[in-house]
């Protein structure tokens, strides 16, 4: 197999040149060996700081090769200004064998004498990106062809290097995976294709590169820096949104018209396909932006996962502390805190020689858009190990993922006088079930104590303590229904107890609002109160029924109730808390498979899918997609009531 056939031949009194008739780039047994068969074999796409061998097939009557005889110098470059200062530029001769540290090539003829297979190591530091490559005899040079070189995470040399194979056939190759969604009592998985080795992707990918800004503002330092993971990888943090740019993807936690809701997409090629005919695509929230990333990542060659946080903290005034205000009728007051339900990015695994061995492995990067670093919404990477300890001071946005998973919750009341009381908090909530696929199955690996110590020992940051409730009316918690699906109506409870030594009487109040999973409240659809008496070590309940017809208009399509129950005995000065965010199942999804699946044959699939609410469904549809059985694309067929859809 063949990248390119050249004929280049050179006229008679070149007579210190061999002619070259034609080059063939091996591509299929250099993609074996590099771990990039799955690209296809249209082309040569190598990794990094390890050989792979071009044949030279020379012209008949071409003067004959002999090693250390023949002066054959080669010339690699990318970008569009190669430089050798830069590392986009490298020439080099013919050694006795190559170098497992820069640019290097030997040579070997063939018993026939017409071919001569030339060996070429890249340094294991190189610039990824799409490379040329030409052979320079004497001053006359001939073109080669051209190839691709990715990061790898194969040669001990690069510096995305994994020891294990079975990670890195995870990290690297795996084209599909689970996004994890919920809230950290009802986690639920669900499927993504990566589709990295989808036709066109990794062509998509380098685009990526290419229309970041930096690379526009000085394409020479942009290229430059393509040698090393953390700069791609903060650039890729950038260029999966689009908000300081072209980048791929629109977030939005609102109004979806004009686009497609985040939920509906089920794999990234579609996104990037779409993005590179006509622009930024309409919407993302964060699921969707790391799951991107990951794609983009792994195509490049960077291994990488993607990590759901479970009570994740959205810190604005960068004070480590989420501050919860209310009002003395127990009504939220609205302020720039929040704690998402989850909040989803990626890990990539490198070394970090800027800071330092002990900061070498995963690296944490946002691309969802929440605050700015440096100017630009993008976020890491910052060393997973510096979370976990708590050093705020290494690059990048340390202080900001630091709160995401260790951030305290403060909740405060505002008095009429204006003053601000702390009536609950809590060092527990947040940073909970930090969750990823598990290698080489597609179980749940919970990570938590990755990013930080158990909660409550003695090595975990204690910024505030945990506000006490002795001798003080105390929330006891909320009480859930069974079988809480969507369309269902169900009852729950808030459950009040009183530690004091005395009988308390205090305004009981209990509210039910839709939320988002990223905490951004919706409309109410529930509310209760009382005034009750509670005697000494009693307690007393309040109902809340949820009806269908209350909730069904008011939830998005997270499927997300949030439920605070507030005490207010204002005699005493006394709030207590409780909150609860709850998520209501879903119908399954059966998929049966008509006949028997024979390879390369299609095959129907019947969907089945029972209809939980007290009214017909509108407008729906099914799509699948999965790798090498829908052509890259997804496949989308319409309900229609009258008949069975079969895909």
């Amino acid at each position: 197999m063949r990248l390119c056939t050249q004929k280049n031949n050179f006229t008679a009194d070149m007579s210190g040149a061999v002619e070259i008739e034609r080059c063939d780039l091996d591509v299929k047994t250099n993609s074996r060996k590099h771990h990039t068969e799955l690209f296809g074999e249209e082309r040569l796409i190598v990794r990094r700081g390890q050989p792979f061998t071009v044949i030279l097939h020379l012209s008949p009557g071409s003067k004959e090769f002999t090693p250390g005889g023949t002066g054959f110098t080669l010339i690699v470059e990318t970008g569009p200004l190669p430089r050798k200062e830069s590392d986009t530029k490298a020439s080099f001769t013919l050694s006795d064998s190559t170098s497992e540290t820069e640019w290097s090539a030997s040579a070997t003829s063939d018993p026939s004498r017409k071919t001569v297979s030339v060996s070429i190591a890249s340094s294991p530091n190189a610039p990824i990106g799409l490379y040329s490559l030409e052979v320079d005899q004497d001053g006359q040079k001939t073109s080669l062809g051209q190839f691709i070189l990715l990061f790898n995470a194969w040669c001990p040399g690069d510096a995305v290097h994994m020891r294990s194979e079975t990670k890195r056939q995870e990290y690297v190759l795996a084209q599909h995976g689970q996004v994890y969604r919920g809230t950290h009592k009802r986690i639920k998985g669900s499927p993504w294709n990566f589709g990295q080795f989808e036709a066109g992707i990794l062509d998509i990918c380098l685009k990526i590169l290419d229309d970041n800004p930096k690379f526009v503002s000085n394409a020479d330092q942009d290229c430059s820096g393509r040698r090393n993971p953390v700069y791609v990888s903060r650039v890729l943090s950038a260029m999966i949104n689009s908000n300081n740019d072209r980048g791929v993807l629109v977030g939005e936690w609102g109004e979806f018209s004009g686009g497609v809701h985040p939920g509906v997409w089920i794999g990234s090629g579609d996104i990037l396909r779409q993005w590179a005919e006509s622009g930024p695509v309409r919407y993302g929230q964060c699921w969707v932006f790391a799951a991107v990333a990951c794609t983009v990542s792994r195509a490049l060659g960077i291994p990488c996962r993607v990590v759901t946080n479970f009570g994740s903290a959205h810190d604005t005034d960068a004070n480590l502390v989420i501050e919860n205000l209310y009002d003395e009728d127990g009504k939220r007051i609205s302020g720039g805190d929040s704690v998402w339900n989850f909040h989803v990015w990626v890990d990539s695994w490198m070394t970090r020689p800027d800071l330092g061995q002990e900061f070498d492995g995963w690296q944490t990067s946002d691309p969802t858009p929440q605050e700015t670093s440096e100017g630009v919404f993008c976020c890491g990477p910052a060393p997973v190990k510096a979370i976990k300890e708590g050093e705020l001071t290494k690059k990048y946005d340390a202080p900001f993922i630091f709160a995401e998973v260790n951030a305290d919750v403060m909740d405060l009341v505002q008095l009429s006088n204006g003053e601000f009381v702390k009536f609950s908090g809590s060092t527990k909530s947040v940073g909970r079930f930090i969750s990823t696929k598990a290698v080489g199955s597609d179980d749940r690996h919970d990570i938590t104590h990755q990013y930080k110590y158990p909660e409550g020992s003695k090595e975990e940051r204690q910024v505030y303590e945990k506000a006490q409730h002795h001798n003080k009316l105390q929330q006891r918690g909320i009480k859930l229904a069974d079988n809480m699906i969507v369309g269902s109506d169900f009852e729950v409870f808030a459950v009040l107890t009183n530690n004091h030594m005395k009988a308390r009487t205090c305004n009981f109040l209990f509210f039910a609002r839709a939320v988002g999973y990223n905490g951004k409240l919706g409309d109410g659809c529930g509310f209760a109160s009382d005034k009750v008496e509670v005697p000494s070590g009693e307690e007393r309940r309040l109902s809340l029924k949820l009806d269908y017809d209350s909730y069904g208009a008011a939830i998005t399509s997270d499927r997300l109730i949030q439920l605070s129950a507030i005490t207010v005995d204002k005699q005493t000065i006394d709030f207590c808390k409780a909150e609860k965010t709850i998520v209501l199942d879903e119908p399954q999804l059966e998929i049966k498979l008509l006949g028997e699946a024979t390879l390369n044959q299609k095959v129907a699939a019947e969907l089945t899918l029972l209809n939980p609410l007290p009214e017909p469904l509108q407008d729906c549809s099914f799509t699948i997609e999965g790798v090498g059985l829908t052509d890259s694309k997804p496949i989308t067929a319409e309900y229609n009531q009258n008949e069975q859809v079969f895909l």
